[in-house]
């Protein structure tokens, strides 16, 4: 039992550490109030459904449309960000650990994204 005690500390202060963070880069939609989503090369991730699902984070996201933003309904619209993030593996984020906006080119010329209008 005592040789047990080192290895049971190990795997509980282990499962106490976050997930490491991903970095993902893509298309960043705000088409509405309180909907957000990301495409990157792997698919599309949600951030934010109206009256619903939110990551934890949001906060994080700096105002868009100070730099780089089609806006398509008012002030919503979309952008090209990346975003060091949590995600349940499926596709959802549940953490924004950071945010950098990136030009809309970076995002027209990425093979693996999606094209946009």
């Amino acid at each position: 039992m005592r040789a047990a005690a080192p290895a049971l500390a190990l795997t509980l202060l282990l499962a106490a550490l976050p997930a490491a963070a991903e970095t993902r880069c893509g298309w960043i939609d705000n088409p509405t109030p309180g909907n957000w989503w990301l495409t990157d090369a792997a698919g599309e991730w949600t951030l934010a459904e109206q009256g619903g699902y939110q990551a934890g984070g949001m906060d994080r996201i700096p105002d868009l449309s100070t730099g780089e933003w089609v806006a398509t309904n008012g002030p919503h619209g979309y952008g090209c960000a990346c975003m060091d993030a949590e995600t349940d593996g499926a596709d959802r984020i549940v953490a924004i650990f950071a945010v950098r906006q990136l030009k809309l080119a970076d995002c027209a010329a990425d093979p693996a994204l999606p094209s946009r209008p």
